[in-house]
């Protein structure tokens, strides 16, 4: 209906992906296989996720056969294990402290927000029209055009943070604020055969190049561990180090689990070039469009300063890592 709606053509196919919150970069990389294969020379991979009416219950059944909800294997129970007391796994079991997460979660909202002051979002974003119901009163309604994250807070801090209640479990460390927001949010990259653009005179267009994606599993209840198993697999896949890697997007589901994926990959001494405008903690994550996000801001950033290999990764609920290393050109 989307497709029809802004006029690509019916004989354009389209199909959908589902891989929880890393479903945009299996659509990214659906794509980009299907072009290195010779199945396509162009694609569109997109995705979008309004968490505001359709998380909850959408993203953990509630209706289940009831030989899984009771299975005896403990791995298939905890695939329906709320994804914040994961996280409270992670820093459990990890040594991932409260004041080491909030400190990391202000950190996020600064460069949010010295990103968005300055202008770095500006080429990433498209404005969009829609409607706007305010929440305490559902029947008003307004038109407004969004032109820039609104999750972003400008002024946390890590004592503001550190007044907040746990949001998971009584005694635990992850709360509304050392975790990502429920938002709305939609993204999509157009991909193309080299030669495809050349022929329809885009060359100058190209601003990088999908160079390879790898996938993996762990343990559901602790599904945020996936970036520090899926990156490595992604660099011995590709032949290259964490030394060659310029920028890294590691997604902030969680403060833990994005604080132990860059201590386990020994990143804590490049934090600068992590995350380096912010992740979601402050910009948000709408499940299905937080990949093609944080495609764009990684390219856009090696733009900006010149660098050439980023690597994008992501934890997925159920207990699943996914990486893809991206050039810029």
């Amino acid at each position: 209906m989307a497709a029809n709606h802004v006029g690509i053509p019916t004989t354009t196919s389209f199909s959908t992906a589902n891989r929880a919150c890393a479903s945009g970069l299996t659509a990214i990389t659906n794509i980009a296989n299907a072009i290195a294969i010779g199945q396509i020379d162009v694609g569109i991979a997109g995705g979008m996720e309004s968490m505001t009416r359709n998380y909850g219950s959408r993203a953990i059944p509630t209706e289940l056969w009831h030989e899984l909800k009771d299975s005896p294997v403990k791995e298939a129970r905890d695939c329906i294990m709320s994804m914040g007391i994961t996280a409270e796994n992670v820093a459990s079991r990890y040594g991932v402290s409260r004041a080491d997460q909030d400190a990391f979660a202000a950190e996020s909202h600064r460069r949010a927000a010295h990103a968005r002051e300055t202008g770095l979002f500006a080429e990433e974003i498209v404005p969009v029209t829609t409607r706007w119901i305010e929440p305490e009163y559902p029947e008003e309604t307004k038109t407004v055009t969004v032109t820039q994250d609104d999750g972003i807070r400008p002024t946390t801090t890590v004592e503001k943070l550190s007044q907040m209640k746990p949001a998971f479990s009584k005694d635990g460390a992850s709360t509304a604020g050392n975790s990502s927001q429920v938002s709305d949010g939609a993204s999509a990259a157009l991909m193309m055969r080299r030669s495809t653009a050349t022929a329809l005179g885009l060359e100058r267009q190209i601003i990088g190049k999908w160079a390879g994606t790898q996938v993996v599993g762990c343990s559901p209840d602790e599904m945020g561990i996936g970036p520090a198993i899926a990156i490595p697999k992604l660099l011995n896949y590709t032949g290259l180090e964490t030394k060659d890697v310029d920028v890294w997007e590691i997604n902030e589901a969680f403060a833990s689990q994005a604080l132990h994926c860059v201590r386990t990959l020994g990143l804590e001494g490049k934090m600068d070039r992590v995350n380096p405008n912010g992740g979601a903690i402050a910009l948000g994550h709408p499940l299905g469009a937080t990949s093609g996000r944080m495609l764009a801001t990684l390219l856009s950033e090696m733009g900006r300063s010149g660098e050439q290999v980023g690597v994008l990764s992501k934890c997925i609920g159920t207990g699943m890592g996914m990486a893809s290393l991206v050039i810029r050109e």
